[in-house]
């Protein structure tokens, strides 16, 4: 499994834990399928508390006020883009 898919599986995860989803298995999250509206259904009180375990686990900032915003919340793997074009080589 690439760096990539790793940090989706690992987001997946922190998604299900962080909003109580725990009906839905990991592997049940398609990384294309959008977050909020269809695919997962999520809200922006699900998007604000996932913005701050993400802040915590990663030390990755995603404001609610940012234009990227919504692209960065679109998917699973937007997500995992976002998070890993923030971090440092280092992580």
């Amino acid at each position: 499994m690439d760096q990539a898919m790793e940090l989706e599986q690992e987001l997946a995860g922190l998604i299900i834990s962080t909003l109580n989803l725990e009906e839905i298995g990991v592997t049940e999250i398609d990384p294309e399928a959008p977050l909020f509206r269809e695919g997962l259904g999520l809200d922006s009180i699900d998007a604000l508390e996932l913005a701050l375990a993400i802040s915590k686990r990663y030390g990755v900032q995603i404001r609610s006020d940012d234009n990227q915003t919504p692209a960065i919340f679109a998917s699973l793997r937007s997500l995992a883009a976002h998070i890993s074009s923030q971090q440092s080589p280092g992580n």
